[in-house]
Order: C-alpha cells, then structure tokens, then sequence
C-alpha cells in the first residue's frame, strides 16, 4: 500500500497531513532551542555563584589554608568545570540537533512545495483538457442539430409540389453541407475525448501515483528525522553524564579527604610562637623589714602594665618605619622594612623568610637559565647571521639582566633579614633577669585599679649611643642612660622602656652588625 494507490483522492488530506508533520518538526527544533538556553543560563549562573563565593588571596595565605577551607574552594572549581559541562551540552544541542534538523527542515519545506506544485500543475493540465473535450462535444452537438434540421427541409422541399428542381438541389447541398460539417466536429470530438482519457488516466495512474509516493517518502524522512533528534536529545547528554559524574565525584571525594585533626594540629603549627609562659611571680615579704626604694633609678615613676593585655593583640606602635641616620654607617631598622613579616612570631618569621628565599632562588634559577639560553643563540646568530639577527635577542638579553640583578637584591634582602633575626638579638642583647636580682634590690612599688593593671619592670638596661624618638611611639635615650626594660624585643628589633622621667616607649634593640643601641645588665 502507498498514498499513490490509496490516497489518490484525498489530496487535502496529504496536503494537511504533510504540513502538520513539517510543523511538529519546527516545534521541537524550537524546543530543543530554548532547553540549550536553560543550559547555557544555567551554566552562567554557576559560575556567577562560585565566583561569588571564591577567595582569592595571596598564594602564601592559599597554601597555609585548612583542609576543609581548601575544600570548600576545590567545590567551587568543580563546580565550575560542571558548569562547563553543562555549556558543553547546551553547544552539542545546538550544532548536532537545531543547526542539523533547521537546515533539513527548510529542505523538507522546498521539496514538499515542488512535489504540490507537480501535482497543481498536472491538475491544471487535465482541466484544461476537459474544457476542451467540453467544447468540442457542444460543437458537434450543435451541428449535428443543425444537419437533421436540414435533412427534414430537405425531406419537406422534396414532398412539396410546388418547389422546383433548384429549390431541391439547393436543400440537398445545404444538408450535405450540414451533415459534413457535423462528421467533421464528431470525429475531433472523438479525437479531444481519447486524448482526455488518455490524460486523465496518465494523471491518476502515473503522475499522480508519482508525486504522492515521493510525498509519502519525504513524510517518513520526516518522521525518521524527528525520531533521530529524539534520540540524540538524550544520547547528546549522555555523553557528558561521564564528565559530570566525574566532577561530582571529584566533590564526594574533597569531602572524604577533609582531615579534621590534621586541620587542628596545623593552627598550632602555624601561630605557635614558641614562647614559654611568664614564670610565677616571687613572694615579696615586706614583714621582714625589706624598703619599698631599692634605687634612684626604680623608685620613681614606675611604668603601669594591664595583666590582660597578655591575651590582646600586641600593641601596634612599634610598626612604623624608623630610620635615622647616627654616623654614615649606623642606621636603625625597623619592622617596616620587613614588609608584613614584622607581625609574626620569630618562629614563624623565619619559616616565612626562608619559603620566600627558596621561591626568589628558584625564581633566578630560571632566569638564569634562560640567560644562558638567549646567550647560546646569539653565539650561534654571529657565527652564522643566516639564522638571525643577534641585535634582536639584546633587548630580552637586557631585560634578563635586569630580572636576574632585581633578584638577587630581593634573595640578599631576605637572607640579610634572617641571618638578622636569628644571630643578630642573640649576639648583641642580654637581659637581666629577675632570678639575678634579689627581693632587696628589686623592689618596685605597685599600683591596683578596676582592671587589675599591673607595671612591672623585668629589667635594667643601659643606652650605648643616642636615641632621638622623634618616632610616634618612640621614646629618646641618651649614652650611658640608665633604662628599665619593659618589654623584650618579640623579634621585630625593638624593645620597650621606662625612663627615669616616667616617659615610657620603644627604642631599637639591635641595628646593623657594627652599631648596638641597647647593652643589658644581667
């Protein structure tokens, strides 16, 4: 069975049918169309989340995160690879469903209006020869009419006495002329009919049965069109269900790996300053007659500590730059120089310092090796010119240069830094302790309020060379200047003192190797 056979007459019907076809296709174009939208908003709006909720730092501050904070970012770089996955799909659904079944459809569209067109044009063709059959079948009706009219005027002529023997011959060759004329339109109303069936009948059993049968072939390339986009709407995510369940695996897995205790044990790790608690504090008997003055020099003018602030943040005072020049080789250095790194702890500071000095030394590492390299070709440029010119690798030669030279300022800075943080308090300071002092020479006069505040000297000090603490938060200091100490140098360079006056702030601990500001007494 085909439409050509069985369908011959339902032409409205097929034409109906081919059109609804063609739209349903167009439709799921449409909707395979706005789904990669969805895909493709959808992806952006993982994106726009993660980016919301991602932390970019310093890679310094990356490295030292817990694992559980590292984690919450690693989920936020896998979901921007699902992201990427699900733009992925979108672009598949584009190009392998909408862009192919688009162009098929127009396709589809032109050859199902030739095929009507066929079938029009046919139609048109055997009307006009049934008009023609219609035409010729009324000439011969009508002289045929007119012939039998002239053969009974004939007959009439004939049976009338009084015509004449002209009058005969006159009637006789008017009905042979009628009667000639009538065979003549009988046999080209004969000829019109034969080649009208003949049309008709080329039309329904041939042409007809033709163009349907290619109509009936379009409509289930059609349908097989619409079936295979069916399928490739799910074969198309399939493809990058792999990917995705990778990415999610990847986030199952970030979890998994999370170390609780390894997390904990690396806050220690990383703030643990190595310090140890202050000693007990020794009973003063004052029953046993001992004076509340021991010296000049620690009677007056006590300097005043809140107990408590050993559990606030330092005080921040000491951090401001301060260089002044004593002597065209003596300077001051402060923990500005040292960028951030003031604000560590000494064991943490010179882990930082020596992290920094193996990033500069790898850094020139590679700087020099590509020196060498650059160096290596334009001894090959100048033995054979032919390769190229050995003036155009002096600007990156120079430029090299210039890296390698601004590294090896930065390695000398930061080794210069931790030799000094690590010899240079050890060798130039010493404290006086209190278990060198006795309860009789170390008496100080101590005053209670509200908060519980406390100032306690831990020592005596004695200034080498001048101080001007023009610095906020300095105090001047003057050679030979008895000081007592306040607060040890906490591994930025400074320490904390009272004078005699009662003027209380820092003064530098240690400069370069060939200057001392600061001799302890012990």
């Amino acid at each position: 069975m085909d439409w050509g056979s069985d369908l011959w007459d339902q032409h409205d019907v097929i034409d109906r049918h081919t059109q609804s076809g063609l739209d349903l296709l167009e439709r799921y174009v449409k909707f395979v169309k706005e789904r990669a939208e969805i895909e493709q908003n959808y992806a952006k709006q993982l994106r726009t989340l993660s980016k919301k909720y991602s932390r970019r730092g310093v890679k310094e501050d990356q490295d030292t995160k817990p694992s559980n904070q590292q984690a919450f970012q690693d989920v936020l770089n896998q979901l921007n690879d699902y992201a990427a996955q699900r733009e992925q799909l979108s672009e598949s659904m584009t190009l392998s469903i909408c862009v192919e079944l688009s162009r098929n459809l127009q396709e589809l569209r032109q050859e199902r209006k030739n095929h009507l067109c066929e079938v029009k044009k046919a139609q048109q063709n055997l009307e006009s020869s049934s008009k023609l059959l219609e035409a010729s079948k009324k000439r011969f009706e009508k002289e045929w009419r007119e012939a039998e009219k002239a053969n009974q005027q004939t007959e009439k002529v004939q049976l009338d006495a009084n015509a004449t023997k002209a009058d005969m011959e006159k009637a006789k060759q008017h009905t042979h002329l009628r009667v000639h004329l009538a065979d003549e339109c009988k046999n080209d109303y004969a000829s019109q009919l034969q080649k009208y069936n003949k049309e008709q009948n080329n039309f329904y059993h041939s042409e007809i049965l033709s163009v349907y049968k290619k109509l009936q072939e379009m409509e289930e390339r059609r349908i097989r069109l619409l079936a295979d986009g069916y399928v490739q709407f799910s074969e198309t995510e399939k493809n990058v269900l792999p990917n995705i369940i990778k990415c999610l695996d990847a986030i199952s897995s970030t979890g998994r790996n999370i170390n609780e205790k390894q997390d904990t044990l690396a806050l220690i790790e990383q703030y643990r300053s190595g310090a140890a608690p202050p000693a007990d504090v020794e009973f003063e008997d004052y029953s046993q007659g001992v004076k509340a003055a021991a010296s000049d020099n620690t009677t007056t003018h006590l300097p005043k500590v809140r107990i408590k602030q050993l559990f606030h943040k330092k005080n921040k005072v000491h951090t401001h730059t301060h260089t002044h020049t004593h002597s065209p080789s003596t300077a001051v250095i402060t923990p500005s120089s040292l960028e951030d790194l003031s604000r560590l702890p000494p064991d943490q500071r010179r882990r930082r310092l020596q992290e920094k000095i193996d990033d500069i030394q790898k850094e020139l590492q590679r700087e020099t090796e590509q020196s060498e390299a650059m160096m290596k070709m334009k001894g090959v440029y100048e033995q054979n010119s032919q390769l190229g010119d050995p003036s155009s690798l002096q600007p990156q030669i120079t430029q090299t240069a210039h890296n390698i030279a601004k590294l090896r300022g930065e390695l000398n800075k930061y080794q210069v830094q931790t030799h000094t943080y690590t010899h240079v308090y050890s060798e130039y300071i010493t404290v006086l302790s209190e278990s060198s002092v006795s309860p009789s020479e170390n008496i100080y006069e101590c005053e209670f309020d509200e908060d519980f505040d406390m100032d306690v000297p831990i020592g005596q000090c004695t200034a080498l060379y001048d101080f001007d603490g023009g610095s906020e938060g300095a105090v001047s200091m003057h050679v030979g200047e008895q000081l007592s100490l306040m607060l040890e140098d906490q591994g930025d360079g400074w320490v904390q003192v009272q004078r005699a006056s009662g003027d209380v702030g820092y003064v530098p601990a240690y400069v370069q190797r060939n200057a001392r500001f600061i001799h302890t007494e012990r």
